[in-house]
């Protein structure tokens, strides 16, 4: 089916819009007017209805000639192709192209943020997002503090290499609510010391411990993009679900976004593994008074539950050093920081061996007085 490509223009001017996280408006660098993302909403909306229109008169004319608008495009075989998007930037002609998850990005000829608005269409449609409110500044500053403190990172590191690639990504989450119904069996002890005679006595008492409840749990987020890295993900949390809005692609100019590849039933177990955890520390917690607590059994199981679709803004740096890269997640919203960085070897040693000399020191010197 083919896709309509749309770019946010400026209603002034016509010149690109781009969300702004420091506004949070949208805004046009070119004779400097601001819109809400209502303005631009309701502007667009006699446009979108055109564009809408046209799109079904060329699946009528494909439908009726598919042989007269043949396309390089149509090569089957290909496995490349297959996965792979063209479309016509609306700005200057050019043809973008990017995959087939691809929903948000920009002309690498004119620049223009561009929507891919087939992407955004019924059941692809997000329920809600959160609108970037770090910009790219904001996300190098955290990168260099990150370095900071880190007392096996090479010097080199920091002062030679050049961040490569900046990208503000709408990342697609899905966002489960249930109550999580938690049955916990607990080996516990306790223990008392006491003096009889010349002896000493300790008694240890066994019990055998129940928690039973339900555990509410709202808006557990799980990626839903084989492109981001899970661990990565879990790391930036937590999102201000405060801030979510219900989804509107006014907010997605100057960004790029991926539409879900990992569909909600295929995420699902990470939300259960996620919440049965959560549940078998809570009720943990109520074991407090014994020396000694272990899992006997658990069994849990989820009622009432229900899932949401939402774009959760996300800032990815890369970096490559010695011939490796490196990658930094930042959550776009609250600025945690996420990524893995390399280690000075000499450093490292060098201060394993001054802790080891400085041990063996005081033993020696231990020894010395015995």
């Amino acid at each position: 089916m083919p896709t309509q490509v749309t770019n946010y223009q400026c209603p002034s001017c016509g010149g690109p819009l781009r969300f702004s996280s420091e506004k949070q408006l949208l805004v046009c660098d070119y004779c400097g007017s601001e819109f809400t993302t209502k303005q631009v909403e309701d502007f667009y909306a006699a446009k979108d209805a055109a564009a809408s229109q046209a799109l079904d008169d060329l699946e009528h004319k494909l439908e009726e000639s598919p042989e007269e608008i043949r396309t390089e495009w149509e090569y089957t075989g290909s496995e490349w192709s297959e996965n792979m998007r063209a479309y016509s930037c609306p700005s200057c002609g050019a043809q973008i192209i990017c995959d087939e998850n691809t929903a948000a990005t920009s002309c690498p000829y004119c620049g223009n943020p561009s929507i891919v608005a087939g992407n955004f269409s019924g059941g692809l449609k997000p329920d809600y997002c959160i609108p970037f409110k770090l910009d790219k500044d904001a996300a190098v500053s955290a990168l260099r503090n990150y370095y900071k403190g880190k007392a096996f990172l090479p010097r080199a590191f920091t002062e030679n290499n050049h961040i490569e690639e900046i990208k503000g990504v709408y990342v697609p989450f899905w966002l489960y609510d249930g109550d999580m119904a938690a049955d916990v069996s607990y080996y516990a002890t306790r223990s008392r010391t006491w003096t009889e005679g010349d002896y000493r006595v300790t008694r240890t008492d066994h019990y055998k411990l129940v928690r039973r409840g339900d555990v509410p749990f709202s808006r557990i987020p799980v990626d839903g993009s084989s492109k981001m890295p899970d661990e990565y993900m879990d790391a930036i949390e937590p999102f201000d679900y405060r801030e979510l809005v219900p989804f509107s692609t006014a907010y997605m100019p100057g960004y790029l976004a991926d539409k879900y590849d990992v569909d909600s039933k295929e995420s699902r177990p990470r939300a259960v593994g996620r919440a049965e955890r959560s549940s078998l520390n809570a009720m943990t917690a109520t074991t407090g008074g014994y020396e000694s607590v272990s899992v006997a059994s658990s069994r849990f199981r989820l009622n009432n539950g229900s899932v949401r679709y939402a774009f959760l803004p996300v800032w990815l740096l890369s970096t490559k050093w010695n011939g490796k890269n490196y990658l930094f997640a930042m959550n776009g919203q609250t600025g945690k920081l996420i990524g893995d960085l390399p280690v000075s070897k000499g450093k490292f040693f060098g201060t394993f061996i001054g802790i080891a000399a400085a041990v063996f020191a005081v033993c020696f010197a231990a020894l010395s007085f015995m």
